[in-house]
């Protein structure tokens, strides 16, 4: 009978390398061990005798670093920009504030009333561009911060990117919120045209405009510019192929969302209802600054002239509404004012309803972006 097998002996083992042992260093914690692990001469954290769970913390605290300078970087820079744009236009800004400070204040508090209506029909608009549901109270937040962002590009643009941004943060797909842009853009531009032909029928200041039609030979430039567009746009579809799947993606986006906005009546309101208040609610507050300076016109000539204005140099690529404010003098004289209270009030009309926004807007798309809203 063979003796029976002695049992083998147990050998001490390390749970962990952060464990104490008779042998073994004590351990460091995950800071120190984080900084001594390049002296290791670049080796890992496993072979340089840090543990991995202990590594973890510094490499995410190394890779927040550039990430939090870009996010403040772009918190600062919407202040920094007023705060430059403000000091570029002193003479402009001290001649409009002093013109208002002589206003009626009656006539003024209508005219910001009209003004906060514009980023309710906005927000109506984006909402009604769109078939997902946004929270309506960041939705609002989005289109008061993207007014401060239209003084930076030209066109809206500053506007769409911020609500893009917004929308992406929402869930939103790209293709959806690329194609709610373009229909809130064509809505609007189709609902304005609709407005300013029921007054051009309605007003008899119509003959007055007149003299405002360009000659044709400056529409010629003008088609000859949009044709050139149109053709380069086709040629760049044509031979460069790897553009023709997003755009074709875009476009099936687009008339699906259309077709899935133009079924359901709420949607359908909000849409076209919010394009055809944004026209009226911004000629209410230019009358509104009119009356409180004294401009001499009445209501509906005002609110026709800056239809006309905004419709006919609407297009044109300058920040901050500069060819339509040229324009918008230029008709109101047209209509019968004199040139300073002309001046006077389109000067005061951009300071209540975008110079003065400007740093509340700035303020408000800093706080969304560092809260990643937008």
């Amino acid at each position: 009978m063979s003796p029976a097998p002695t049992p083998p002996t147990p050998t001490p083992t390390s749970t962990s390398i952060c464990s104490t042992s008779g042998s073994l260093p004590p351990p460091r914690p995950c800071a120190e061990a984080a900084v001594l692990a390049p002296e290791t001469g670049g080796l890992g954290p496993t072979s340089a005798g840090v543990d991995p769970e202990c590594a973890a913390p510094a490499r995410s605290a190394v890779a927040r670093g550039p990430g939090r300078s870009l996010r403040l970087a772009l918190c600062l820079a919407p202040l920094l920009f007023a705060a430059g744009w403000a000091a570029a236009n002193r003479p402009v800004v001290y001649e409009g504030v002093r013109r208002l400070v002589t206003a009626d204040p009656g006539w003024l508090a209508a005219g910001a009333g009209f003004t906060c209506l514009t980023w309710v029909a906005a927000s109506c608009v984006r909402q009604g561009a769109l078939p997902d549901p946004v929270p309506p109270r960041l939705l609002l937040a989005s289109q008061f911060a993207a007014g401060a962002a239209n003084h930076v590009l030209p066109g809206g643009l500053g506007a769409h990117a911020v609500t893009l941004r917004f929308l992406r943060g929402q869930g939103v797909p790209l293709e959806r919120a690329t194609a709610s842009i373009g229909l809130y853009s064509l809505v609007r531009s189709v609902a304005k045209t609709l407005v300013l032909v029921v007054f051009l029928a309605a007003s008899p200041a119509r003959r007055r405009l007149g003299e405002l039609i360009p000659d044709g030979r400056l529409l010629v430039p003008l088609a000859a510019g949009v044709g050139g567009a149109v053709t380069v746009a086709g040629v760049l579809l044509t031979v460069v192929r790897p553009l023709r799947r997003p755009v074709a993606g875009l476009l099936r986006t687009a008339v699906s969302d259309a077709r899935a906005v133009h079924a359901r009546p709420r949607r359908v309101l909000a849409l076209w209802g919010g394009a055809a208040a944004m026209p009226l609610v911004q000629a209410g507050a230019l009358a509104c600054v009119g009356a409180s300076l004294g401009l001499g016109l009445p209501w509906e000539q005002v609110v026709l002239a800056h239809l006309a204005a905004g419709t006919a140099v609407g297009a044109v690529p300058a920040p901050g509404g500069l060819a339509v404010d040229a324009a918008l003098v230029w008709t109101l004289v047209a209509f019968g004012s004199s040139p300073a209270p002309a001046t006077a009030t389109v000067i005061g009309y951009r300071v209540l309803t975008d110079w003065a926004p400007l740093l509340p807007g700035a303020l408000v798309l800093s706080t969304l972006i560092r809260r990643n809203v937008v």
